[in-house]
This record gives C-alpha cells, structure tokens and sequence, in this order.
C-alpha cells in the first residue's frame, strides 16, 4: 500500500482513537465544576491503568478477529458506558461513576491496542514521519471534536452532553468499517510467544524499556492539574475549550507536523534527542505563569500553546521510535507492551499530582515536572541502538 493511500485510512482510524481521549479529558472540568476537590480529580488518573493492563489481553486482540471489529466493538461500549455516566450524579462521585469511569477506559485501551497494531501493519519502514504526523493530527481532531461539546452543557447540560457524545461513539462504530480489512496469516498469529521472546531478546532491551517509561513522564504527570489549573485561575467552559483544548490542540498538531518533517529528514535519534528536549523545558512556561499570576491570561495562553507545540515535535518523534522497533506480524501486543510501560509511571505519578498540588502549589508541581524526563536522555542512546537506521536515519538534512 503505498503512502497516499495509507494516510486517508490513517486519518479516519485515529479521529475515531482521538475522541474517546478528548471525553476523557473533560471529566476534570465536569467534576470540578461540581466541586470535586483536587485530590479527587487526581485519583481519577488512576484510571489511566486500563491503557497499562492493556497488555494483558492485547493477545487476544492479536490473536482473535480482525481490528475494525476490535475498534467497532470498544466504540460501542463506550457509547454505553456514557449513558451511565449521564445517569450518575457528579456530586457525589459514587461507585456507579467511577466503575462507568472504568468501562470507558478499558473500552478506549482496548480500541488502542486494535488501532495501533492496524496501523503498524499498513506503514512501511522508512514513513513513520509522514505517518505519524497524520496521526497526530487526525488523533487532536478527534479530540476537538470532543472539546466542541464543553459549548453544550450551558445549554443541555452535562447528561445531555453526554448523551450526544455517546451518539457520537455509536456513528464512529459505523465508520470504521470504510477502512480497508487487514489479515495476518493464521501460522504467524500462532508464533506469538516465540517471536515476543526473540523481540526481548534483542540489544539493549532493558535500555529500551526504561527509555519509554520515562521519556514522557512530565507530561503524564502534569496532564491531571492543567484543566483545574485553568478553573481555579477562572476561566470559563468556553474559554477552556477554545484556549487550552482548541488552539492548544491546533499547536499540537503543528508540532506534530514539524517534527514529523523532522524525523524524515534527520532520522528518529536525533529528533528524539532534539524535541524531548525542548518539551521538557516548556513544562517551565507553565510553572512560570503559576508562579507569576500577573502575567494574567496572556502568559497562561502563551504557556499552553508552547507546551502543547513542544509536545506534538516530541510526540512525533517518540511514536516513530514506536512503530519502527516493532514487528509488523506481532505489532499489536509489541506496541501495546510498549505503550503500557510508558503509561506504567505515570499512574502513581498523576494518581498523586492532586495530592502534590494542594500541598506545594501548582508552580512548584509544574517544575517538578520538567525534572522527572531528565533520566530518560541517560538510556536515549542504547535505546537508539534498536532503531532500524536504513531507511530513516540515513536521511540528511
């Protein structure tokens, strides 16, 4: 397939992956509108252990079927699990909410493993960059799409807005099946275990472990208190939507665009070294507008956008690192262990970040988290050793 083709069915699969994230990430507004206390809001990150435990049935997912079903069938079970959260009363935070919480994650982690392994096997070597920049792009349109619906609940209110996001999900469930099917051979889905253990095996793997847990932990663990950062600084529903979510997300996106250039251009190692660096610095911008509130509106928007451009070069360069180390007949299961030992840290560290928050305030928080990255560039270069340079790092600028 080549790479025309491959980037229209790479826009509709990850649209679809972005939305459920972009719900995800209004639950903080929804529930410190309704006086939720930061503590609460950062024990909900705990939650994010679906998208590490996803390992453990990404087999199946591998194994079993084909991923448009996979991803049909997570999106309707998220449609169901909005419903619920439409029926639950927010005040109170009752289990109802948190295990429709629950469902919802694991759903959305599940529909990853299936995306992520569909993609890997319709890319080839050497169009990670291309690929990953419409990734990134079409994922934060799922996520506008998403952001869109904190204009509803002034109007609906939060059920109804729920309820429309839940039709969504079910709409979504339909178009996934324009994607053309995929199949991988019955005699190499067999080989799992055998090929999981020659893929450990490898140089450096442990190197390469730790490099993934750690190269983008400040951003995981300062993700939890940028939504509450900006409701107790003030700002509305629609300011938040079109400010932090919009054009934050708009700044991603061409973030994500540059550095996938960049990775063509110069290679995955170099990219990896270059823009980890510079997201770990804009973590600082936002530390800084906490610490000096009179730079007012101006300072938060100009720290939103810079740490969510920073973010789409670094993310561009780390997906490619992704896809590239992993093999294409077992992709779902490698990039699923991958992805959940990036995941891995940042649970306790977000789980706590209200916790942390209340207690030393958001500028030292923010500043904290631009120190946790630091030891991921230690492991950087036999992390890099994996990479399959021939048709990407070869490249010059």
């Amino acid at each position: 397939m080549n790479l025309r083709r491959t980037l229209p069915i790479i826009a509709l699969i990850y649209l679809i992956e972005g939305f459920p994230m972009g719900v995800h990430d209004l639950w903080p507004v929804y529930l410190r509108g309704h006086g939720a206390s930061l503590s609460q809001i950062g024990l909900l990150s705990a939650l994010g252990s679906a998208w590490t435990l996803k390992v453990l049935w990404s087999p199946l997912v591998d194994r079993f079927g084909e991923p448009r079903q996979w991803i049909a069938g997570s999106m309707a079970v998220m449609a169901v699990a909005l419903i619920g959260i439409s029926q639950c009363d927010p005040y109170s935070i009752s289990t109802s909410l948190w295990i429709a919480f629950w469902i919802y994650c694991l759903a959305s982690a599940t529909q990853d493993v299936a995306i992520d392994g569909y993609s890997i096997g319709i890319t080839e070597h050497g169009e990670e960059g291309p690929v990953n920049s419409m990734k990134a792009t079409a994922y934060r349109g799922g996520m506008v799409v998403a952001t869109a619906l904190l204009f509803l609940p002034r109007w609906i209110g939060w059920p109804g807005t729920f309820a429309v996001a839940a039709s969504i999900s079910a709409c979504m469930a339909v178009a996934v099946f324009a994607a053309p099917r995929i199949a991988v051979a019955a005699r190499e889905r067999r080989q799992l275990w055998p090929a999981l253990r020659r893929w450990f095996g490898g140089s450096h793997s442990m190197a390469v472990i730790v490099f993934v847990m750690l190269y983008r932990i400040g951003d995981l663990a300062m993700g939890p208190m940028l939504s509450t950062f900006w409701v107790d600084r003030g700002f509305s529903y629609e300011e938040i939507g079109i400010v932090s979510k919009g054009l934050g997300i708009g700044a991603f996106v061409l973030g994500a665009i540059l550095g996938g250039l960049g990775v063509y251009r110069m290679g995955i190692s170099r990219s990896l070294w270059r823009f980890g660096a510079l997201a770990l610095f804009s973590n600082l911008g936002y530390a800084a507008v906490a610490a000096f509130p009179e730079l007012g509106r101006a300072g938060v928007y100009a720290a939103a956008l810079i740490e969510s451009l920073c973010g789409g070069l670094a993310s561009a360069a780390f997906l490619s690192y992704l896809m590239n180390i992993c093999q294409r007949e077992h992709a779902a299961v490698q990039y699923a262990l991958l992805t959940a030992a990036y995941r891995l840290p940042g649970i306790p560290v977000a789980s706590l970040s209200g916790f942390m928050t209340e207690r030393l305030d958001y500028a030292f928080y923010f500043g904290l988290t631009a120190a946790m990255a630091l030891p991921a560039f230690a492991f950087l270069p036999r992390a890099a050793s994996r990479i399959d340079t021939p048709p990407l790092d070869t490249r010059r600028d």
